[in-house]
């Protein structure tokens, strides 16, 4: 049995507040796209607040600035659900409701089974990240590191 998790974090910033019709698609989906992941294979948990989803959780100055995080049993379950499940399609639709960043906008870690990560954690592991490139602390899909802190991508 693994004795790890995969934690993750994602930042978006919208194109407009969470109740403008420009990001309406968007809002309407959320519910459908979380109940895909709570279902999805090796899914653990995910930030939300009574409403069900993330987006009231203010994580950073920007009140535009939205953050998602979770934790799955492996980076390939991880993997599976981002890019091929409904989800995919949600994400093609990215560009309409939230702006492009400059820098890297989601970061991946290992966070040891039964350990749920805040948004502090998040935030600094997405700060180094951005700081550092992938290191076995914070790393993304295109260059993994187990939790044995060894390069696998």
């Amino acid at each position: 049995m693994a004795d790890h998790h995969l934690a993750q974090i994602n930042i978006a910033r919208l194109r407009a507040p969470i109740d403008d019709p420009m990001v309406a698609e968007f809002v309407e989906g959320l519910d459908p796209i979380n109940e895909l992941a709570d279902q999805s294979q090796g899914f653990v948990w995910r930030l939300q607040t009574d409403d069900g989803d993330a987006t009231s959780i203010q994580a950073y100055d920007d009140e535009l600035i939205i953050v998602n995080m979770s934790v799955w049993e492996t980076a390939d379950d991880l993997f599976n659900y981002v890019y091929r499940s409904g989800h995919v399609d949600f994400l093609r639709n990215r560009r309409g409701w939230f702006e492009r960043l400059g820098e890297s906008h989601m970061c991946l870690w290992w966070v040891p089974v039964g350990e749920l990560p805040t948004v502090e954690h998040g935030r600094e592991r997405l700060r180094l990240l951005q700081a550092n490139g992938p290191t076995p602390q914070a790393f993304n899909f295109r260059s993994q590191f187990g939790p044995d802190e060894r390069q696998i991508a």
